[in-house]
């Protein structure tokens, strides 16, 4: 129940950490659950990108046939002319002419100070050709300030408003503009920015679809496509209370973040799109139904002209094909996002795995444990790879697989050191009562061994006759404690010898149990062996102790040469009891109750009236598996009891334990109770007159082993034949303990 507690407080504290780093300390994790989402991307493989969206590469193929980069402005006007005449849709420029053409012949004729007013201009030429065609022109935002003064606002035909707009627009702010030369941008239709925006690991996940120069939001040179390309005049930005919630364009509503910065769904690694070389169209060689009605992207994939980037699937990715991910997810609505209710999702989450792994712990097996927050990572993984791919959605991974995973580790290093703690606490209780073996079963069983529970067990009670006595003629107390730890020791390990369990030392009394705390096969026999073995090593002890100077006073006391110094009675019976750690909150004990332990106790106490060492219960007797020899005594209801209980007298089948001034062998003792037997059936059935017969003629036998028990049935005999009893059935009532 501690431990549980424990283990509770620290999946609610796990619990409340992982929700502040959620909440408040997101660049702790972010660069971890970014790597998690590639993972996922890679995980989902290629995807087929739209065959509407092309790419026109300045590739190395086209600057080998054309000249390095940057070719004069007819070269690229002649481009776009041959674009057109292939019926392309739209062209995007993802490149900026921010300087004039010096290969220009008006450039070159005016350094000469040549007349120039009749010169072919080459940015003049590309201007017009902008302005004839579909082309909209790219343009770069320089987000930080570089040291260059702002220039003039991008010229855009969109009109953007902004909904529920706060007083703080969450939009980026950049520093200044890189635009085209005036005149290509003047004749331009319209203008969008290519600017990608890297994680702080380096890698393009989102692109900011608006930013927000001298107070005036611009669209992306993606979304200025689609805008002009659906004719739409109006691009919306629609604000919730935490940022930009979506950014609308006509019927098509486009997820962002609170920024306005949209997750890129990548199709795949480079080439996801078709490539054209640029010499192709140049030269007029490329295949027509490959560009009419395209939409085209004109950019670059040679790494010499440095427009690469690096993205989820591939580390070198032409930014071009960035731009190109961005057309095919607004064209085909195929968004990701992480929507506003997302993270209330998230944190009920993060409440759900601290309580998932909280279960976990308390699965009592390790390796089912272990397994099973396999399984809660990879339920985590799944579901959340489902809804990333499938449903456009995004949750929170890594901070669900932390948590479960720390919590985890932690719940385990509780379990250990607490079951280590519990170990010495076992150890500390039964150290003294069992054997090593029962010791390491304990240790080594899964679950509290400790708690209460019913469980069938055999009880044994001992007890030192004539105690009183014996502690006066020992006279010092140092002695008396000296010879009670002689009897005691012996005693105590031939019960956890056998399995046994010492409950406790009642004074010079034994109580011990089998079948407690762990299993115990066979544990009557276990019981009654133990008994047996004590009564043969009692006789030995005696003659020690008869031999030792230092018990010279216990010895005068056994009057008679035979009479042992040590004499005990042992009680056995049978029975479910309840087993476990009784007491206060602050000293306990493991123990058993119930009325098996009751009538174990009378049997022991029963043992003077009968004059017998080992008195068993028929409940026991019915157990036993091993041979012995019985003595049945009689059929009785003990204080306290209403059912009548068989009581038998034990000796041992192989060593018949010698009974005090009397030595018979096995054969004399089986023959004297084979009549002393055929005595009790008579007197069952109530033929007191045939019994006393018998009971009289074994108490004559001068080598009677029980003179006693003959006695009783004498008495009982006689009382019966003079007061004949109504309904006999065979049962004493014993109104006494003992």
């Amino acid at each position: 129940m501690r431990k549980t507690l424990v283990q509770f407080i620290v999946a609610l504290f796990i619990a409340i950490v992982t929700t502040t780093l959620y909440l408040h300390l997101s660049e702790l994790y972010l660069p971890f659950e970014h790597k998690l989402k590639d993972f996922m991307f890679k995980a989902r493989g290629e995807v087929k990108g739209d065959e509407n969206i092309v790419i026109i590469d300045i590739d190395e193929k086209s600057l080998k046939a054309l000249g390095q980069w940057p070719w004069s402005r007819d070269t690229v006007s002649t481009l776009l002319q041959n674009l057109a005449e292939y019926e392309v849709g739209i062209v995007g420029l993802d490149i900026v002419f921010a300087e004039p053409d010096n290969s220009s012949p008006k450039k070159v004729f005016q350094k000469l100070g040549l007349p120039f007013e009749n010169v072919m201009d080459y940015d003049a030429l590309l201007a017009q050709t902008i302005g004839d065609t579909p082309t909209i022109v790219g343009y770069v935002f320089a987000l930080s300030n570089d040291g260059i003064a702002p220039e003039a606002a991008p010229k855009s035909n969109a009109i953007i408003v902004e909904k529920n707009r706060p007083e703080n627009s969450f939009l980026i702010k950049p520093y200044r503009t890189i635009l085209n030369i005036p005149s290509i941008q003047e004749n331009a239709y319209s203008s969008g920015y290519f600017n990608t925006i890297p994680d702080n690991d380096g890698v393009v996940r989102s692109i900011p679809l608006v930013m927000q120069y001298d107070g005036i939001a611009y669209p992306a040179l993606s979304l200025e496509m689609i805008r002009v390309m659906l004719d739409q005049k109006k691009i919306s930005i629609v604000y919730d209370e935490r940022g930009i919630e979506q950014i609308e364009l006509g019927d098509i509503a486009i997820p962002t973040d609170f920024f306005g910065r949209m997750i890129v769904n990548y199709r795949g690694g480079s080439k996801s799109y078709r490539y054209i070389s640029a010499v192709n169209i140049y030269n007029k060689t490329a295949d027509a139904s490959h560009v009419k009605g395209k939409i085209a992207l004109l950019g670059t994939s040679a790494a010499g002209l440095l427009d690469l980037r690096s993205t989820p699937f591939e580390s070198v990715f032409p930014g071009v094909e960035v731009h190109a991910n961005a057309l095919d997810n607004i064209l085909n609505k195929n968004f990701i996002a992480k929507p506003i209710w997302a993270v209330g999702v998230d944190m009920a989450a993060i409440a759900i795995v601290a309580l998932l792994t909280f279960t976990i712990l308390l699965i009592p097996s390790a390796i089912f444990s272990f397994l099973s927050l396999v399984l809660l990572n990879s339920i985590i993984i799944g579901l959340h790879y489902y809804f990333m791919v499938y449903e456009g959605i995004i949750f929170h991974t890594f901070l669900l697989l932390l948590s479960a995973n720390i919590l985890f580790v932690l719940g385990q290093a509780i379990n250990y050191f607490l079951e280590i703690k519990q170990k010495e606490m076992i150890k500390g209780k039964f150290a003294s009562k069992v054997s090593p073996a029962v010791m390491n079963d304990i240790l080594s069983t899964q679950g509290d061994v400790l708690s209460g529970r019913e469980k069938e067990i055999t009880v044994f009670f001992s007890d030192v006759r004539n105690f009183t006595n014996l502690s006066e003629a020992m006279g010092d107390p140092k002695s008396l404690i000296h010879l009670m730890n002689a009897y005691m020791d012996p005693m105590t390990d031939i019960i956890i010898k056998t399995g046994g369990t010492v409950d406790k030392f009642i004074g010079d009394a034994i109580m011990a149990y089998w079948n407690a705390p762990l299993h115990v096969d066979n544990h009557a026999d276990k019981a009654v062996s133990a008994a047996l073995e004590q009564l043969h090593h009692l006789r030995d002890l005696n003659a020690e102790l008869r031999l030792s100077p230092e018990f010279k006073n216990a010895v005068t006391m056994s009057d008679k040469k035979g009479v042992p110094i040590i004499d005990i009675g042992i009680g056995i019976n049978t029975g479910v009891a309840i087993v476990g750690e009784m007491g206060s909150s602050s000293r306990s004990d493991y123990t058993v109750i119930g009325d098996p332990i009751n009538l174990g106790s009378r049997l022991e106490s029963l043992c003077k009236y009968y004059s017998s060492k080992l008195n068993i219960s028929n409940f026991t007797k019915e157990q036993l598996e091993g041979k012995y020899i019985f003595r049945f005594l009689d059929l009785v209801t003990v204080k306290g009891k209403s059912e009548p209980i068989e009581i038998w007298q034990v000796h041992d089948y192989d060593r018949v334990m010698p009974i005090p001034l009397y030595n018979v062998s096995k054969e004399e003792l089986e023959k004297e109770l084979q009549r002393y037997h055929e005595g009790i059936a008579l007197y069952k059935k109530g033929l007191f007159e045939e019994a006393l017969k018998i009971f009289e003629e074994l108490d004559a036998k001068e080598d009677k082993t029980n003179q006693t028990i003959y006695a009783i049935y004498r008495e009982r005999c006689l009382h019966y034949i003079e007061m004949p009893p109504q309904n006999f059935n065979g049962v004493f009532v014993h109104t006494s303990k003992g």
